[in-house]
């Protein structure tokens, strides 16, 4: 079985590496461009002022990376907010204290902005300070996580937020672009872990016909936008790469 990975570079590369060891065949064709933080001023700066954070929530692994690409020891004090495991296991690789991580539980049914919230809700306090490190554009503008911002606010705590680093469309060679309109109808399950990279995917090839070929989305909402692209077939499975595997094993 052919699975196209989409998750940017190098997390394909490694996801990869582990579909092959378990005999699946993997096409990567990144549908997000990671680059680095638009302004490394503001995260220097962030990270002058972290120690008066209560906590610090970071989107994604990409957040982490970034973001500490400017820093350096995790402070005393604050806590470090993880939607879930792969950003959990960079802030471990980063040297953050497994006691300072907050994450949803290894067996919750999704690993999103609501499954973190019922973990960390009970710490906002108000008054505090919640720094939100997420990605942005070329321009620096922020997004991510803005139901998280949401909830913070509304228990009376500031939020700040810097962008650590930056995501946009890729560009696709012309061979990149032959591969994914063969995979479009030959059997391939495409891997969707973003409803940004489906987006992305229906601009890159407007007009293409996604009716013949599969998906496998990694959250209910990203399989919305695999349906409203038009794929043909759309499950679901948790984001964990185990679960992913016995996913896609299941299907053989």
């Amino acid at each position: 079985m052919r699975v196209v990975l989409t998750r940017p570079e190098p997390e394909s590369r490694a996801w990869a590496a582990d579909f092959a060891a378990r005999g699946i065949d993997p096409l990567v064709l990144p549908l997000i461009a990671i680059g680095p933080a638009p302004d490394p001023t503001a995260v220097r700066a962030a990270w002058a002022r972290l120690s008066a954070c209560q906590a610090a929530l970071f989107v994604s692994a990409n957040a982490v990376q970034g973001f500490f690409a400017a820093g350096a020891a995790w402070p005393a004090g604050p806590r470090a907010w993880a939607p879930g495991p792969g950003t959990r296991d960079a802030l471990r690789a980063a040297g953050v204290p497994a006691a300072c991580i907050d994450a949803p539980a290894p067996d919750a049914e999704q690993f999103d902005s609501e499954a973190l919230w019922r973990e960390v809700g009970p710490q906002v306090r108000t008054g505090g300070a919640v720094l939100l490190v997420r990605g942005g554009d070329a321009t620096g503008r922020a997004a991510g996580r803005e139901w998280l911002a949401e909830q913070v606010a509304a228990r009376g705590a500031r939020t700040e937020s810097v962008v650590a680093y930056t995501r946009g469309a890729p560009g696709w060679t012309g061979s990149q672009l032959a591969a994914a309109r063969e995979a479009s109808a030959d059997g391939s399950l495409w891997l969707f872990s973003s409803s940004e990279a489906v987006g992305h995917l229906r601009a890159l090839l407007p007009g293409q016909d996604w009716s013949a070929a599969r998906a496998l989305a990694t959250h209910p909402r990203i399989a919305v936008a695999a349906r409203d692209a038009g794929f043909g077939v759309v499950d679901e499975t948790r984001p964990a790469l185990g679960d992913v595997l016995a996913s896609i094993e299941s299907r053989r």
